[in-house]
């Protein structure tokens, strides 16, 4: 199992609504494309928050090839609307994972 992890950094003032652009268009939008199985979307604790909240955002993915083709034909898109979106009201980056 492959995952695709993304971490952000969000403004205070746009969490609530950022929260919500995820959950209806961001993760509906990546797993319509067909590469990740499953995703989890969490909000890390014990953090100071004084400049902004931090979040994780999984996409499970159940062989290398499937991540690899997302991000070469699919991520710049994704990427691209997140920034016209959000601007520089939040900062993110990606790793990739694997189970073991």
């Amino acid at each position: 199992m492959f995952i695709y992890n993304i971490t952000s950094k969000i403004d205070n003032g746009i969490v609530t609504e950022w929260i919500q652009w995820q959950e209806d268009v961001y993760i509906p939008g990546v797993m319509a494309t067909g590469f990740f199985y499953d995703h989890r979307f969490f909000k890390l604790l014990e953090q100071d928050e004084s400049e902004g909240q931090t979040f994780v955002l999984q996409f499970f993915a159940k062989i290398r090839k499937d991540y690899d083709h997302y991000i070469q034909h699919y991520a710049t898109g994704f990427h691209n609307k997140v920034l016209r979106k959000w601007g520089d009201r939040f900062i993110a980056f990606s790793t990739l994972l694997q189970a073991v």
